[in-house]
């Protein structure tokens, strides 16, 4: 799920970044510090929307460094237990397949995926239907439920079923 919150950082700069861009060299270099990074707490930082405040700057001694306190917004991506999600297959095999939905990977198991579904071996792996109706390869988009969430400190894991009413593929590349 996606949220828009407020967060606090100390932000260093060199003194060559003073001058009248002093503003622009913090935003830009909070952007790409900050932006693509997982906590644990909050989820993955998505985009900063917008900067509330920066404070006064404390120099560092001995090195010129300058410390800024910057609080600013920015959208974070966290999935919860429960919550459905479309994603990607990356990778199939007979353990069961890994699935991305946006920075997140998530694993469905074998005992996860429907009964009526076997697991097909050769160039390209897949978990196939009875009849041949509905495969799931690699690039197949599915919709899942997670089920089950573990947070590290700068990842976060997800174990997902499509074994539940009006989940499974919702586009198969092969028949696109």
């Amino acid at each position: 799920m996606f949220f828009h919150i407020v967060l606090e950082r100390n932000m260093q700069l060199h003194p060559r970044h003073f001058g009248r861009n002093l503003r622009e060299n913090l935003v830009s270099k909070l952007m790409k510090d900050v932006e693509g990074t997982c906590s644990g707490r909050h989820g993955f930082v998505v985009a900063i929307t917008g900067i509330e405040n920066i404070g006064k700057g404390l120099i560092r001694d001995g090195t010129g460094f300058v410390t800024f306190p910057v609080k600013y917004q920015c959208v974070v991506f966290r999935p919860f237990k429960g919550e459905i999600l479309e994603a990607v297959v990356t990778m199939v095999n007979k353990m069961g397949f890994f699935a991305e939905a946006g920075p997140v990977q998530i694993f469905v198991s074998n005992h996860l995926i429907p009964d009526d579904m076997e697991f097909q071996s050769g160039d390209m792996p897949n978990y196939t239907t009875s009849d041949g109706s509905v495969k799931i390869q690699k690039d197949s988009e599915v919709r899942l439920k997670i089920i089950g969430t573990r947070v590290d400190a700068t990842e976060i894991f997800c174990i997902g079923t499509i074994k539940d009413d009006f989940l499974g593929v919702i586009n198969d590349p092969a028949t696109a």
